[in-house]
């Protein structure tokens, strides 16, 4: 009896409290807007914690289609007639990311070329060569015995050839070219959002407002985007003269347009979503589609090649009228079907630059998740004011070794400086801020690295690859200094500037269209078969929503 008048004087007090023990857990666990920490309200109208607790997921942005991660073999597994031994069949699992639908066209590169030239003049000689680094090299068409005057003069400008695939661009210049997308694309979606003006990109654009605007500034100043005049560009968003800025936890900025990684890029040249064989999960698919062979095999089109590509000595595009692949030198985007992912020339047109800086191995034992040899872990730098120190009108320049000046910041960019000791120490992940050549024979990887020799190098390493180590610069007057490496020691031209580039290309043979193959470039330098398409990281679930389980019941 003393028991049961316990529990009914318990229950009265927990209702009149207003609801149960029970109910009032569900209450405040079920609401998207209370805190499951704490119990506190989050976007409440008083204040506290704000976060954007209606994020669905990433949204794919322009131009890009969606890559499912997953896992799959990363090399080459068929005879290797070239004898490079550089691309040994690995098992690797990516993450799942999005992926330029097609190669970055010559109409798109012009869009870059235009607002460079409206924003930073070529006429100031303060940005004279922001805009001049950035042009494409369109000599790369010249031919000592070859009449391609045509290509010199016109591929780039003329709108016959708008849609198809910028060439003459080097590595630097494509990363160049993502970080200026990713602003334009970010400065869209502010707008959307109401956190921008209409049209203030096009007044930054114009010249109407001094400045532009910079991502990585407007998430860490936001004050000083478009050289501090953001006051009067704020949007819809803007009440009661406050303003009022988007930040990470908004969702609404997107992650950085990118070159992908050469894990990525082989990843998604492959599509095996589009089958399910287990010869081509274990790396034996010789080609973005199905079979052993470059022409089409299907009733509608048989016979029709596949990719754009060079067939035999002197034959670019085959006979007139008769097998023919449509194309002699490049071709439009699109011309040929798409992989499974709907991805565009994956194969053949140009082959393409990726991230990765190139060694002759895959060092599966330390990575073989997001496989990437590039990390260069950088901070942002911090100013006396105690605030991150933005480049307002300082524009530095670099000299690439075959004499090109190229920016390496462009106004109202943050500073960025590698990390130090107070990032590094008594880390178990990574000690140094450049890991391009880790574990390539530099000392904290290799037990005989005193056998490899690099004495002119100033910092007196030793590291298994040593190429030459020339100095080019220019002096005041812009004239160039040349200082070659004449030493006889030297055993390679690999180095930390030379990347890898992905794909066959217009002027290849077929053995080339294997997605596994690999080759290399330095970094400065630019061909006539070489292009390249842009990647996004995807943040939040592996997959698409709608195909999203929980529990394996459907997600709603």
């Amino acid at each position: 009896m003393k028991k049961q008048f316990i529990k009914i004087v318990l229950s009265c007090a927990v209702i009149a409290g207003g609801c149960t023990v029970t109910s009032c857990s569900k209450k405040s666990s079920s609401s998207k807007n209370v805190s499951r920490a704490t119990g506190w309200k989050i976007n409440a109208k008083e204040g506290g914690f704000q976060y954007n607790t209606d994020f669905k997921e990433q949204e794919t942005a322009p131009g890009l289609v969606f890559v499912e991660g997953g896992t799959f073999t990363k090399g080459k597994v068929q005879d290797d007639v070239m004898h490079d031994w550089n691309n040994t069949a690995t098992s690797q699992h990516v993450q799942s990311f999005y992926m330029d639908e097609t190669e970055v066209t010559n109409v798109m590169y012009l869009e870059y070329l235009d607002y460079l030239k409206s924003v930073y003049p070529p006429e100031n000689p303060k940005y004279a060569n922001i805009y001049k680094g950035a042009l494409p090299d369109t000599l790369v068409w010249r031919n000592r015995l070859g009449f391609n005057e045509t290509m010199t003069n016109n591929y780039l400008r003329h709108p016959a050839y708008a849609e198809y695939p910028v060439v003459g661009v080097n590595w630097i210049q494509a990363t160049q070219f993502a970080e200026w997308r990713t602003d334009r694309v970010n400065e869209v979606m502010l707008e959307r959002e109401g956190y921008l003006a209409k049209d203030a990109k096009y007044q930054a654009a114009t010249g109407e407002v001094a400045g532009t605007f910079s991502t990585e500034a407007y998430l860490n100043r936001p004050e000083s985007v478009y050289n501090g005049q953001i006051d009067s560009l704020q949007g819809k968003m803007k009440k009661d003269s406050v303003n009022t800025y988007a930040k990470r936890s908004t969702g609404i900025i997107m992650p950085e347009y990118r070159l992908p990684t050469e894990t990525e890029w082989e990843y998604a040249a492959q599509a095996q979503v589009g089958s399910r064989e287990y010869n081509n999960y274990r790396g034996r698919k010789k080609y973005p589609w199905d079979g052993d062979y470059t022409r089409n095999g299907q009733r509608v089109g048989r016979g029709d090649q596949l990719a754009n590509f060079k067939q035999g000595k002197g034959d670019y595009g085959g006979i007139a009228g008769w097998s023919d692949d449509g194309a002699d030198i490049t071709a439009q985007v699109m011309s040929y079907k798409p992989n499974d992912l709907g991805l565009y020339d994956m194969a053949g047109n140009v082959a393409e630059w990726v991230a990765d800086v190139y060694r002759p191995i895959v060092d599966d034992e330390i990575s073989d998740f997001n496989y990437y040899r590039g990390n260069i872990y950088m901070k942002t730098a911090i100013g006396e004011d105690g605030k991150v120190n933005i480049l307002r009108d300082s524009v530095v320049y670099d000299t690439l070794p075959n004499g090109k000046v190229v920016a390496v910041n462009l106004p109202g960019e943050i500073k960025m400086v590698p990390v130090d000791e107070e990032e590094t120490y008594l880390r178990t992940n990574f000690s140094a801020s450049d890991n391009r050549g880790y574990r390539d024979g530099e000392p904290s990887s290799s037990r005989f690295f005193d056998r490899f020799s690099d004495e002119d190098d100033s910092e007196n390493t030793k590291k298994m690859y040593d190429s030459p180590n020339h100095k080019v610069e220019r002096d005041s007057l812009g004239k160039l200094i040349r200082q070659y490496d004449h030493s006889n020691n030297r055993t390679t031209l690999i180095n930390d500037e030379v990347r890898v580039y992905k794909g066959g290309s217009w002027k290849d043979r077929a053995y080339w269209l294997d997605p596994a193959q690999r080759r290399y470039l330095p970094q400065y330098m630019a061909t006539d078969y070489i292009g390249f398409r842009c990647a996004m990281s995807r943040v939040g679930s592996k997959s698409k929503t709608k195909n999203k389980t929980v529990r394996g019941k459907k997600a709603k």
